[in-house]
């Protein structure tokens, strides 16, 4: 369970983070919640697809890996591409309001947290570190950017744009795999949009998130390429 509290530079002064990706920090996962503003960084590494969230409700995701559990940008204890998704980043972060105004709260039962090992998060002679300022930033465009998924999802569903799909793949030695569960958009569909509807996600600021999810499925490639490095030895 997270133990969320307010970060202050007064019983915070001298803890870090530890910044390093790996599973005992808990990065080990098949995919990490997205948002439609960074769906332009996003599509550069991963497939953006879309999964059920807690609610039953179609959520867009950015593809980390080909089964649950298993995270294939992972490379010892660092992340083998340019961009990480704002949900990964931010850890052991949170963004709360107190009085009007957003602060940030750290999770005390992270095992990124400690005094040892990592980012110090306050200066020396006061004032927050680099690191916590840049935390800030991500945390603000999560908090801007998760508005946005609601409307972007209505629009998707009630233009009938989500369909699911089966991927089939296999090892380099022919050994069949296959990815369920998930759900993409209907190219067909998209393509024979009218103007109005292309309209409402223009003026809703998500037009261009539709072509980057497009954008991303090439990445499908190169992460069954991953995959194959990684489970290629074992059989």
């Amino acid at each position: 369970m997270a133990r969320h509290v307010l970060l202050n530079n007064i019983e915070h002064k001298a803890l870090r983070v530890d910044t390093r990706r790996n599973a005992e920090l808990g990065d080990q996962v098949m995919y990490a919640q997205v948002v439609p503003s960074e769906f332009r960084q996003l599509q550069e590494h991963y497939p953006i697809v879309f999964a059920p969230g807690s609610q039953g409700e179609m959520l867009p995701v950015a593809l980390l890996g080909l089964r649950h559990g298993e995270n294939l940008f992972l490379r010892g204890d660092g992340w083998d591409a340019h961009y990480l998704p704002h949900v990964i980043e931010r850890q052991p972060f949170a963004i709360g309001n107190q009085d009007g105004e957003l602060v940030l709260h750290l999770d005390m039962d992270s095992p990124r947290v400690g005094a040892a090992v990592g980012e110090a998060l306050f200066l020396e002679h006061g004032g927050t570190s680099a690191y916590v300022d840049r935390i800030s930033e991500v945390l603000s465009a999560l908090n801007r950017g998760l508005p946005q998924i609601p409307v972007f999802m209505g629009l998707v569903e009630e233009y009938q744009l989500l369909e699911s799909f089966v991927l089939d793949f296999s090892l380099d030695d022919g050994t069949p795999q296959r990815l369920t569960g998930f759900h993409t958009l209907h190219e067909d569909r998209l393509s024979k949009l009218g103007g109005e509807a292309l309209q409402r996600f223009q003026q809703a600021g998500l037009l261009e998130p539709l072509y980057m999810i497009i954008a991303s499925l090439s990445n499908f490639r190169s992460l069954i390429d991953r995959f194959n490095r990684i489970h290629g030895d074992q059989h």
